[in-house]
């Protein structure tokens, strides 16, 4: 059978500026999060950072020649803050670096010099160290800063950027930052924490209408980590505790800004005095977004648990996310699941009026290495996308409108606390040399897009 997507579908691939870039204190840049958390011993497997990386900052033009040699029309990166206001310091006065700036100017350019869309995110995690100091995302002051960037960012580059995305999955930032510590800044803090995910969602719906003033016509929204939550046993508690896991996961930050409320994710209701909630903020949360990011890897099942470790009254044990229990795993442990994204879209085509959604991320880690002639026969990878493929063309098919799927990700890059020793790319990356290679899975991808579908 022969699986057709529509006409006007854009087929791209995704990175994150700290994953790839390196030159992580050339021209200016200042200091992030992320340099100063891999600097520190024991953070990061093997002690790696992500310094160098990729060397993408001195290799953009081979990057973009792999997307056009994939025949991709859309590319999903992002901007580093600390690349363009070194200490997160915007305001009114403030000059962006012009180095910086110069770098993302040229490559929009050189996307479009390739009939590639540029689809920007303002932040994937690397927050400038300067603001983290003060607090980070803990502290209500970081939202105006971040507006403050994204305002400036829009008006550099709104004449030729038309779709962009305001953050990449909050929800996995603010927990792993914040509450569980194992990312950047390393903190272990029920509070902070909180204030933290009120303060993401205030600088996610002002930064909206930032940029929104700076540019009518941008097509403007935010990339969602979820999962689809399944209860494993048959009970009304195991129900009940996957729907209130659905609310902490997926919603926490699309249901703010959907309609102006928080999730029905705790036992007792959303913490609202620990949250920092001022009066009036609920309301100012809700704003239009014109399209959903969805990150999705594989799904989540859950279990009914009486006490909830980290005391928010959650009261339900995630299950199946780091260690399939059915489906095959990938090498870093994760089930494929392929439904789980047909499974997530329509519920969320469902429940929010059918929205257009972008799948900014889908991928896996397999750890497949060159032959003695070169080729990276990564079969695994091909079945993956394809299984997932099939499982999004089907969700099109009944409803969803979906424009575009990216891959995670165009490289292996630095995969944050697992530093390098986890591979999610279409292209081989030697570290040591810089030098990339398309994997096979690469160029299965290459017919897919040009095709624009694929034969089961």
């Amino acid at each position: 059978m022969r699986i057709r997507f529509p006409e006007s579908f854009h087929w791209g691939a995704a990175t994150a500026a700290y994953q790839i870039e390196g030159a992580w204190k050339e021209d200016g840049k200042g200091e992030s999060i992320w340099d100063h958390f891999t600097h520190q011993p024991g953070r990061v497997k093997n002690g790696d950072t992500g310094d160098v990386a990729c060397d993408s900052y001195h290799r953009m033009a081979e990057d973009v020649a792999l997307l056009s040699e994939m025949n991709l029309d859309s590319y999903r990166f992002s901007i580093s803050w600390p690349r363009i206001f070194p200490s997160g310091d915007v305001g009114p006065s403030a000059k962006p670096n012009p180095k910086g700036l110069d770098y993302y100017s040229r490559l929009v350019d050189e996307l479009l010099g390739a009939g590639i869309r540029p689809l920007p995110t303002l932040y994937h995690w690397d927050l400038p160290q300067n603001l983290q100091y003060r607090g980070g995302w803990a502290n209500r002051d970081t939202a105006g800063r971040f507006v403050d960037y994204a305002g400036a960012m829009t008006r550099a580059l709104h004449d030729r950027v038309e779709t962009w995305m305001i953050f990449n999955e909050p929800g996995v930032f603010t927990t792993l930052g914040y509450l569980i510590g194992i990312h950047a800044p390393g903190i272990r803090d029920v509070d902070a924490y909180l204030r933290a995910v009120h303060t993401v969602n205030l600088a996610q719906s002002d930064a909206f209408r930032a940029m929104r003033a700076e540019s009518s016509q941008a097509k403007i929204g935010s990339a969602f980590s979820m999962s689809p939550c399944e209860p494993r046993g048959d009970t009304d508690a195991d129900a009940a505790a996957a729907e209130r896991w659905h609310g902490f996961q997926n919603l926490l930050f699309l249901e703010p800004a959907r309609n102006g409320r928080y999730p029905d994710a705790f036992v007792h209701g959303p913490p609202i005095e620990r949250m920092g909630v001022e009066t009036d903020d609920l309301a100012r949360l809700a704003v239009p977004l014109d399209l959903l990011g969805i990150n999705l890897y594989t799904r989540t099942r859950i279990t009914y648990s009486e006490k909830d470790p980290s005391g928010l009254g959650i009261h339900a044990q995630p299950i199946g996310f780091m260690g399939g229990d059915v489906g095959p795993r990938t090498d870093l442990g994760w089930e494929v699941w392929p439904d789980a994204l047909y499974d997530m879209v329509m519920r969320i085509t469902r429940d929010y009026d059918t929205p257009i959604i972008e799948i900014t991320e889908n991928g896996c880690a397999y750890n497949d290495a060159p032959d003695t002639v070169g080729v990276v026969d990564d079969a695994r990878r091909i079945d993956y996308h394809r299984c997932h493929l099939e499982a999004l063309a089907r969700a099109i098919a009944n409803g969803a409108d979906v424009r575009g799927y990216h891959a995670w990700s165009l490289l292996d890059n630095f995969e944050w606390a697992e530093g390098y020793s986890q591979r999610f790319g279409l292209a081989w990356v030697d570290f040591p040399t810089g030098q990339r290679t398309l994997k096979q899975s690469g160029c299965w991808y290459a017919r897919v897009a040009d095709e624009n579908g694929f034969d089961t």
